[in-house]
């Protein structure tokens, strides 16, 4: 699979060095654009294109690509082209190829209207909201009598006095790596935190603290909640554009079975007994 992912990757680069302009080196006569560039970042999994990363970056990816092209000059000196498994990879590069330019082209005939995209996200509000999150501190400590006493110290506290105390607190008593930082824990949803915290952590109102230890499998935890932010729905627009990607897959989807199930019927098949092959 390496070589044909290879394959892939050097047929793209030179069907795009037929198109483009954008010249960016020569190598005995042979072009290299910054869309042969911006395939070998995309290769690379980088998310940039040339023209947006450092020139030290560029001047590097332009050093492989040259070299990429002496490569396969030298490759076909020494006379590769004749090597069984080079033309067995290149029919194998041809398949893939053939298959990945017929799929491009039926993603691209799956139509998604704007009311069908209206419809689905009417009847799926739920799935687009953003959960409640608090923002919350904390104060791990090895025992419950430890918290109870913390708890007692705190609770005469409010408002401005009371965060105060809680950051000074943490930051001298909680053994959690956040009590340096005054126990603070950021922003988070429920998700993020396990369940005897979460549930602790939003039943509280802002400004307040847990009136009883917390214990999770990490010790006793005090809690103080600055804010609460609700839950909040999205709107259509939002959301739209991905839910059309995602019609639009379940489409593709819908479409290959169909096909693949249409060509099967049409088809003589013969499945070799599987347990012989052992």
């Amino acid at each position: 699979m390496r070589i044909i992912k290879s394959s892939l990757l050097i047929a793209s680069l030179a069907l795009s060095s037929l198109s483009a302009s954008n010249v960016i080196a020569t190598v005995n006569g042979k072009s290299i654009t910054k869309s042969d560039a911006d395939i070998f970042l995309k290769a690379s999994s980088s998310p940039d294109t040339f023209d947006s990363v450092p020139n030290e970056h560029k001047k590097l990816i332009v050093d492989r690509l040259i070299e990429r092209i002496l490569f396969i000059e030298a490759a076909k000196k020494d006379g590769v082209e004749k090597n069984p498994l080079y033309t067995e990879n290149l029919e194998k590069l041809k398949d893939e190829l053939l298959i990945n330019l017929w799929m491009k082209e039926q993603m691209a005939n799956a139509i998604v209207s704007n009311s069908e995209a209206k419809d689905f996200f009417d009847k799926n509000k739920e799935k687009f909201s953003n959960p409640p999150k608090a923002k919350a501190s904390h104060i791990l400590l090895k025992s419950e009598d430890e918290a109870k006493a913390i708890i007692k110290e705190l609770e005469v506290l409010k408002g401005d006095e009371l965060k105060a105390k809680f950051i000074e607190l943490a930051k001298s008593k909680s053994i959690g790596p956040s009590g340096v930082n005054g126990g603070d824990l950021g922003e988070f949803s429920s998700e993020q935190m396990v369940p005897e915290f979460s549930k602790a952590t939003f039943a509280l109102k802002d400004g307040e603290i847990t009136k009883s230890p917390v214990k999770t499998q990490f010790g006793y935890h005090i809690i103080y909640l600055e804010k609460l932010t609700p839950k909040s729905d999205m709107d259509f627009d939002t959301v739209k554009e991905s839910i059309v990607n995602s019609l639009k897959q379940q489409q593709f989807t819908t479409k290959l079975t169909e096909v693949a199930n249409e060509l099967r019927n049409k088809s003589k098949i013969t499945i070799i007994d599987l347990n012989s092959t052992k």
